[in-house]
């Protein structure tokens, strides 16, 4: 204490003292970036913290090491963890939060987009996506007791799918006509959620009703098996010629199907009663 100084003046001097600075540094996935001080960069969980890398670099680089193949249609699931997807999810925000500012839009003020980036990485990869970041249904199979061998049809079954060009709803329906095997049968909600999770993907739809054939033949094994898909694309109502009354069917006919024109016409006949 100075000559002359009470405890009270050096306790006035300290109060008049300006508080040291401090730097804060905060990180928001998916959410407003309040006040001048916050530094919008990705969280550090979207990185391998031993590589640096970001996690679809870690992902893309397991599956070529594998030979897996990655097209859009493709289900990615059985190579990926729940906490990998978790990290994605993080990755893709960001990058998609990357993308609005590109397309000058005010996300940090605008209160209709503040969220909006964290919105769309979510309905990618856990709704209209799934079928890539997810794994399959499980399907419990139960014994064809009574040895049935007729046709029985499921539908309509409701698609909702992307155009794998321009990343806009594909949305119609399904319906499947199956001449069962002594194998046995699945639960009938089993075909939609088998539907659901091979057309939550980017797909023409010339080649989503071939995967669905391949998957529930490979499931199955029935004597016969037949689909029909009907949908309206948004890529030709929504852009482009913008014709809101165009939708486009697509047929697949395996087994029996092929070889039997009475079983095709009675499968066209059973659908037509089923809103085709």
């Amino acid at each position: 204490m100075g000559i002359g100084k009470t405890k009270f003046d050096v306790l006035e001097n300290l109060l008049r003292k300006p508080a040291r600075k401090r730097r804060h540094i905060h990180y928001f996935v998916g959410a407003h970036r309040p006040g001048k001080n916050a530094i919008d960069q990705p969280p550090k969980d979207i990185f391998d913290v031993s590589t640096n890398k970001e996690i679809s670099k870690i992902i893309t680089e397991r599956l070529r090491a594998r030979n897996v193949s990655f097209f859009a249609n493709q289900s990615i699931a059985d190579h990926i963890s729940d906490e990998e997807r978790r990290q994605l999810l993080q990755e893709v925000t960001q990058k998609v939060r990357d993308l609005l500012r590109g397309l000058i839009i005010d996300i940090d003020n605008d209160p209709n987009a503040r969220n909006t980036a964290h919105r769309m990485a979510r309905t990618y990869l856990d709704e209209a996506m799934r079928g890539r970041y997810h794994k399959a249904p499980p399907v419990v199979e139960f014994p064809n007791a009574r040895q049935l061998d007729e046709i029985y049809t499921v539908g309509p079954i409701t698609v909702r799918s992307t155009c794998s060009h321009h990343l806009v709803p594909v949305l119609g329906s399904v319906w499947i006509g199956v001449v069962p095997s002594a194998r046995g049968l699945i639960g009938l909600s089993k075909f939609n959620r088998i539907t659901d999770w091979i057309m939550s993907r980017p797909h023409i739809q010339e080649e989503a009703v071939i995967m669905l054939a391949d998957y529930l033949e490979k499931k199955l094994e029935p004597k016969g098996l037949a689909i029909m898909m009907r949908a309206k694309h948004l890529c030709m109502s929504w852009r482009g010629v913008k014709d809101s009354d165009t939708s486009m069917t697509s047929q697949v006919m395996r087994g029996d199907f092929l070889t039997d024109v009475d079983l095709e016409r009675r499968f066209i006949d059973t659908i037509r009663t089923q809103d085709f």
